[in-house]
């Protein structure tokens, strides 16, 4: 991202808040490739663990503190010495050590949780924070449920750890609770009313138990913040947490209105986020913002023919700036005349006029049933619409003995290029029997890639739909035949699919590209 206004640091906490999303726990060597792929992003703090939480936690943030280098490398530690003590043991090795202490400040907290005072509480904030100066001067302070929190007792613990040498002051929405006006102003009243506030970076971390994590996150920026603690996909606690790539593409698209940076090499976003997918087995839902599949996907004709106009009509930033190759449109019952002809030009075939009316009837008649048209089947109905009277195959005769105890036969006529010619051939059974006639009459031996039989309706009587996929010189075509009779309705297919090949061997797009 350009330089073009002050440095909004991005804390990445995915190993930390964001492991402890149900199912997403990982093993150390996973976590050494999340920091790594991390680094390579340019996030400037990576939250490697809890180290106290447990041995694998420990051995994991002190292996990512001794091989990332450039990046802080965070410990997370209670306000308590001895979390402390085995956080910096942890990250001592870091070229950049961090270490993040925390202790809840709202009264419901202190009430149900801490069971201690407001004054008890305070002294050990305090404390923490000395202790943690003792190892190094980046340390980091949380007041934990700052959003439920009293604000002149929210203010005094600020003003309190700053002045015991907190150089960050972390405000978290613990569940997400704030709505995001609301947050803004608490960290206003955070630099209005705590004196020594701009000797310490004001940091957010939000969560998203009401959708309004990364909303939260941007008005706390609005307002002065300038560290968002976040994750990778969102995940983590519950609902999670702000998503880094939202954060960072909002304030990326959205300069005109922040004027803010941040380090973040955002084409390595998609990439990222596959990796994650990757690792946790945590999917992204198709409509998450920046990095969901559907995300550069359109499938609305209105859209569509205003996308292959200009990009900017409705992309408000390119798929490239975040690692993703292009735009996806999406041919379905919404899509429209344009975005159809666009994709048959692409693919080679140049329709126009009344050829080009017949595909896009016959386009959406099978969007009806389909949820998604892909190039094959458009290649189909092209096929269907304007190269089927030039078939050179076609079935006119099949008769066929079977049975247990005579050997299968069947008797083909076909017409090839006009000629009315037929054959017999033989199998280990009807079908086998009813190819073997067809190859002998065309000449043709392709692999034959796919068979299968399905009953149109239900009952004894139901028409067969039979499909055969035969493959020739690197290409395959899938032909389509229905009868009540399977085995005509089979011969129908396999007819099909080699007038499709013929038709896609003659290399007939170039004659149809207006």
């Amino acid at each position: 991202m350009e330089a073009t206004g002050e440095r909004v640091f991005i804390f990445d906490t995915t190993l930390r808040d964001g492991e402890q999303s149900p199912g997403a726990s990982m093993n150390p060597d996973e976590k050494l490739r999340i920091a790594r792929q991390l680094e390579k992003m340019g996030v400037d703090i990576i939250e490697a663990g809890f180290p106290v939480a447990s041995e694998g936690d420990f051995a994991s943030v002190r292996q990512i503190a001794r091989e990332i280098r450039g990046c802080q490398i965070a410990g997370l530690a209670r306000a308590d010495a001895a979390d402390i003590d085995r956080a910096w043991e942890a990250i001592n090795g870091a070229a950049l050590p961090r270490i993040h202490t925390f202790i809840s400040s709202s009264d419901i907290h202190l009430k149900y949780q801490l069971r201690k005072t407001r004054a008890q509480v305070l002294k050990e904030a305090i404390a923490a924070v000395v202790h943690a100066c003792g190892y190094t001067e980046n340390v980091e302070f949380s007041p934990m449920d700052a959003t439920r929190s009293d604000r002149d007792y929210l203010c005094e613990m600020v003003e309190a750890v700053i002045d015991a040498g907190a150089t960050t002051v972390n405000i978290p929405d613990t569940v997400g609770y704030a709505i995001p006006d609301e947050f803004g102003d608490l960290i206003a009243t955070l630099f209005a009313r705590v004196k020594n506030i701009r000797r310490a970076v004001v940091s957010v971390h939000c969560h998203n138990d009401l959708g309004l994590a990364t909303a939260n996150a941007l008005a706390a920026v609005k307002n002065g913040a300038r560290q968002v603690e976040c994750t990778i996909n969102g995940i983590g606690e519950r609902a999670g947490n702000s998503a880094m790539e939202e954060v960072v593409m909002a304030l990326k698209t959205r300069k005109d209105l922040f004027d803010l940076q941040t380090g973040i090499r955002t084409e390595y976003i998609h990439q990222t986020s596959r990796l994650l997918t990757q690792i946790t087995g945590i999917p992204v839902q198709p409509n998450k913002a920046i990095v969901g599949d559907n995300a550069f996907a359109h499938e609305s004709g209105i859209h569509q023919d205003g996308l292959l106009k200009e990009k900017i009509t409705y992309e408000i930033m390119t798929p490239q700036s975040v690692g993703i190759s292009e735009t996806h449109i999406v041919l379905g019952k919404h899509s429209g005349r344009h975005a159809i002809a666009n994709r048959l030009q692409e693919m080679g075939y140049g329709l126009v006029g009344e050829e080009l009316n017949r595909v896009f009837v016959r386009f959406k008649e099978l969007a009806d049933m389909k949820k998604e048209i892909y190039d094959e089947d458009l290649e189909a109905i092209v096929y269907e619409e304007v190269s089927r009277s030039e078939e050179k195959y076609r079935f006119v005769y099949l008769n066929v003995v079977s049975g247990n105890a005579t050997v299968p036969t069947a008797t083909l006529q076909m017409e090839v290029a006009g000629e009315l010619l037929q054959e017999a051939g033989f199998g280990v059974g009807p079908v086998d029997a009813t190819f073997a006639a067809i190859r002998k009459i065309t000449n043709t031996n392709y692999p034959l890639l796919k068979y299968a039989v399905n009953a149109v309706t239900g009952g004894t009587d139901a028409q067969g739909e039979a499909t055969v996929q035969l493959k020739f010189n690197g290409r395959s075509a899938v032909g389509r035949g229905a009868h009540p009779d399977i085995l005509v309705a089979s011969a129908k297919a396999y007819i099909n699919a080699l007038n499709r090949l013929e038709w896609l061997s003659k290399d007939v797009r170039k004659v149809k590209i207006a």
